[in-house]
């Protein structure tokens, strides 16, 4: 017999199963699809990977310094904010500049301001030698795409500019950015409209911020070789989708679009609430006869007009006392038209004794 029998739960997650939950705003007038002037796209749901609009998403092109959301990352594994870092002549190269100088000595948290707003190759440079060297630094850079499930990037370098072997492709870029975006640090960083530090004064390139509704963060680029390249995030009504075009001379204007186009036609379900019973599950030997199953975590899922979630419990028949509290003993399956698109664990939300035995008459 399988580990699991399933048990289907016919449910459709309406507003009727969501009462008390965060609430599932209805979508607001249809938007039609934008046509934008990107040689690729991808608009996607972040937190679910949902791919929500499409154009040649997977195909590989220059990037340019929308690569430099990697060289943060990366920095931000490597090295604290406080640790303070001496700019060597090496470091400035040409390109968008932080204007660093020879012989100053900064904050790992201000060179990757530098490395962000105004999209410093100096930056770059400085921060990748001083997290290794550049070729351990690039290393990294591309065993994380690799964890990432990026399967169309390479990196050569830690500035994103122009060189053989270097590209990537709008799907990977918004996998990258949604998680980025769950880095609070780098968050932080890219929220920032401006910033300083020393007697810099500086502004972040990505002028989407405080012109679009909800916009909390992005990266630019620029070369001869990538065109116009923009990765963006903007979060409304419990959606937060990322935004990526390559070779795109209207960059601002189809971000702006394909964000009327997302929030406007789609919306976050809630599918699993974190805590709720979804099951009972039979106890052998317990000191009560079966456990009831909470939900470990919560789990939305971006739904267009007219989709509809359903929820399938698989369990084993029984499990043996005792139980532990918050052990995970069986999982919630969210489906959309049959397909599984989501699993959260169940786990006791009590413990279970195992119950006493009783031989001869006496207790043991």
């Amino acid at each position: 017999m399988s580990r699991f029998f399933r048990t289907v739960f016919p449910l459709l997650l309406t507003a009727v199963l969501l009462t008390g939950d965060i609430p599932c705003h209805a979508a607001s007038q249809q938007v039609s699809l934008p046509n934008t002037s990107a040689a690729a796209y991808v608009l996607l749901d972040a937190d679910s990977g949902r791919v929500l609009a499409a154009q040649r998403e997977t195909e590989e092109r220059a990037i340019a310094s929308t690569t430099k959301i990697m060289t943060a990352l990366v920095a931000l594994e490597r090295r604290s904010l406080t640790d303070r870092v001496t700019v060597r002549r090496e470091h400035l190269i040409g390109g968008s500049s932080m204007y660093l100088s020879e012989g100053e000595t900064l904050t790992m948290e201000a060179l990757l301001y530098g490395l962000m707003l105004p999209s410093g190759n100096d930056a770059a440079a400085c921060i990748a030698d001083v997290c290794g060297g550049q070729e351990s630094f690039v290393r990294r850079m591309n065993e994380k795409a690799a964890e990432l499930g990026m399967t169309h990037t390479a990196f050569q370098n830690p500035s994103g500019l122009d060189a053989a072997g270097h590209h990537s492709c709008a799907l990977d870029m918004a996998r990258l950015m949604a998680c980025a975006m769950d880095e609070p640090t780098f968050a932080r960083i890219v929220s920032a409209r401006t910033a300083s530090v020393g007697t810099r004064s500086m502004t972040n390139h990505n002028k989407l911020l405080g012109a679009v509704e909800g916009c909390v963060g992005g990266k630019t680029g620029y070369t001869g070789a990538a065109g116009r390249t923009l990765v963006t995030c903007a979060e409304r009504d419990g959606l937060r989708l990322i935004a990526v075009t390559l070779h795109d001379g209207s960059d601002w204007q189809d971000h702006t679009a394909l964000y009327d186009y997302g929030f406007a036609n789609w919306r976050s379900e809630r599918a699993v609430t974190r805590g709720r019973v979804y099951a009972l599950l039979a106890v052998r030997g317990g000191q009560a006869p079966c456990v009831a199953l909470s939900a470990a975590e919560s789990f939305s899922y971006p739904l267009a007009a007219g989709e509809a979630l359903t929820l399938r419990v698989e369990l084993p028949e029984e499990t043996q006392a005792p139980v532990r509290e918050g052990a995970v003993l069986g999982e919630a399956v969210v489906l959309l038209d049959g397909a599984e698109v989501g699993r959260v664990g169940l786990a006791a939300a009590n413990g279970v004794g195992a119950a006493e035995r009783v031989r001869s008459g006496r207790r043991k």
